[in-house]
């Protein structure tokens, strides 16, 4: 063990990243380093700390199957429909039909604990550092923070681990250390009471955001904001070994650390709303460059050009194709797409309803196949992607903005005092009022009663952070998702057929012909003229097309006291006897 624990310190300080869990155990090291000299200073320990964070990466991390396999199916986005299906991988995922056999779930769960392990190292060892105490104050200084970025990070590796397989072995100390590495299961709520603990000593050791820092590394706000994210969940529903949704005891203390999290990173002036919605992505993520506001408070950094590298296929698996190439893999549905408000400018940058041809003219998607936008590949400008080959564009992942931030604060606000406050309904607000360009007469009343803000707050996070790998989550804690799904099936029937609300809606849509950009000619909302306006071209629109496209593979394999969560992969519970498979099959 203590040749792997040297092992592990000698790739972290001369890689610097993951690779994956299959390449970490086939390269060898070209040296060995061990704690004594990995941990000798500041700038090595910068280095082990770097390769904590890169565990986070790749096609295993959030790369593409954190952030786009296992969020979906939702009530806003279906993940990839079509044949084949069954297939035992990314489609068994989304439509909720995954066996312990599925080859997507085994090396994510092993990276997730990659990153635990390192984790747990560098906590170990940095406190130990003779400088952590007696060094100059820039040494003490930048080796407090880096320990309270490692405990942060631990946090998010566990809060993903347990949000994606429940209750799961839990190791707090280096393998280095341990008498026995098998390890049974430990009750989720011991370990989120553990995370809780050690964010709460993260916040103290953690500088706020400042106008230069970078939102790629993790600051006090993001201890704050995770802690109070996992204390929502603490406090929340989730799939139990009995296979019934509860909740923990004692849930509102939990609602009171999120309250106390989010007021006081609220309080600190470190972060704040960018005034347009579409600049959050298009003008930040997608151009690369810092989101001046200090919204995005924390995105995974990706780069290297490729899943050895830690980068992502944001704009390549999700969002419009150019010239046939990329996914287009996940489906915005037309129900939510319906469900904004037709001032809202958030519709328009989470939906994409186009392609891209290979002249770079515009060609419509039909409403059932729309796709995601906020990470689309023609906003790519740092460099200009739009024509690439390449399936890597180094697109971050953004983990928590100050929008959730807000949100979360009026959630807990509510839950504690039966009702929202006049705080909880400022921060609510906020916004909403930027999804409406600053017009306060298009947001429409805010509820006062309990039930009505909660219904609000559910509706306003799906508008706010579709496909940003929050929604099913959200959906699991506050015990809808069955109900949702439900709910948008029914919904879904009800628009193939044009009944109901969707009685009036267009079956087909005309937009500008050969035009590099989409502008359409006829109303989402009134059914479509005739004769069809000049110089236009058409696409399908509200129709039965939606039963064979979505219906067919919508959350097909859905069962309640099950799906809420994935079973482990078999390969899991053959390296460790005392594991035993108990949710997801």
């Amino acid at each position: 063990m203590k040749r792997i624990y040297q092992i592990t310190l000698a790739l972290v300080f001369s890689m610097g990243v993951l690779t994956s869990c299959e390449d970490y155990l086939e390269i060898p090291p070209v040296s060995s380093f061990g704690p004594d000299y990995v941990f000798s200073n500041v700038t090595n320990a910068t280095k082990a700390v770097a390769g904590v964070y890169a565990a986070l990466g790749g096609d295993h991390g959030y790369g593409i199957r954190l952030s786009m396999y296992y969020p979906l199916d939702d009530d806003i986005m279906m993940g990839q429909g079509g044949n084949p299906f069954p297939d035992n991988e990314r489609r068994d995922i989304a439509h909720y039909n995954v066996q312990p056999s599925n080859t997507q779930i085994r090396i994510p769960f092993n990276q997730l604990y990659t990153g635990v392990e390192r984790a747990n190292i560098c906590i170990v060892e940095i406190p130990r550092m003779a400088m952590y105490e007696n060094g100059t104050e820039f040494e003490k200084r930048e080796l407090r923070r880096l320990h309270g970025e490692v405990l942060t990070l631990r946090a998010q590796f566990y809060t993903e681990l347990i949000r994606n397989w429940g209750d799961i072995p839990a190791q707090f100390e280096p393998s280095s250390t341990q008498a026995d590495l098998f390890k049974e299961r430990t009750d989720r709520d011991v370990i989120y009471d553990r995370l809780l603990a050690d964010l709460a000593q993260a916040a103290e050791l953690l500088p706020w955001a400042t106008a230069s820092s970078s939102s790629e590394r993790i600051t006090q706000g993001v201890a704050r904001g995770l802690r109070a994210r996992i204390a929502l969940y603490r406090g929340g529903y989730s799939l139990r070994l009995d296979r019934t949704m509860k909740r923990g005891a004692n849930h509102m203390t939990f609602y009171q650390i999120a309250r106390d999290e989010t007021a006081a990173i609220i309080a600190s002036g470190s972060h704040g709303l960018n005034p347009s919605f579409e600049d959050l992505f298009r003008g930040s993520i997608l151009a690369k460059r810092r989101e001046p506001n200090g919204e995005i408070m924390w995105d995974i950094a990706m780069t290297g050009g490729g899943s050895s590298f830690g980068d992502s296929k944001l704009g390549y698996y999700n969002g419009p194709r150019w010239n046939n190439l990329g996914n287009g893999a996940l489906t915005v549905l037309p129900t939510f797409f319906y469900s904004f408000n037709e001032n809202d400018q958030r519709r328009d940058v989470t939906a994409a309803p186009y392609n891209i041809n290979q002249d770079f003219t515009i060609v419509a998607r039909t409403l059932q196949t729309m796709v995601d936008g906020k990470f689309r590949r023609d906003w790519i400008t740092n460099p200009v992607s739009i024509n690439s080959t390449a399936q890597y564009f180094g697109l971050n992942w953004p983990v928590i903005r100050y929008a959730d931030v807000l949100l979360m604060f009026a959630e807990a606000e509510n839950e504690i005092n039966n009702g929202p406050t006049p705080a909880a309904i400022e921060a609510f607000e906020q916004v909403r009022l930027r999804a409406f360009g600053g017009n306060a007469a298009l947001i429409g009343s805010t509820p006062t009663s309990y039930q009505g803000f909660f219904d609000a707050l559910v509706q306003e996070r799906a508008f706010e952070f579709a496909g940003e790998g929050i929604r099913k989550y959200d959906l699991i804690r506050w015990n809808l998702l069955e109900t949702k799904l439900n709910e948008t099936k029914a919904n879904l029937a009800a628009m193939a057929t044009r009944t109901g609300e969707y009685a009036n809606l267009p079956t087909t849509m005309y937009y500008e012909a050969g035009s590099t950009e989409l502008n359409w000619l006829n109303s989402f909302y009134q059914p479509q003229p005739t004769p069809a306006p000049a110089g236009s071209a058409s696409v399908s629109w509200v129709g039965p097309n939606i039963n064979t496209t979505i219906l067919t593979f919508y959350a097909v394999g859905f069962t309640p006291g099950k799906s809420e969560l994935l079973p482990l992969h078999t390969s899991i519970l053959d390296a460790n006897p005392k594991l035993k498979q108990e949710y997801g099959y």
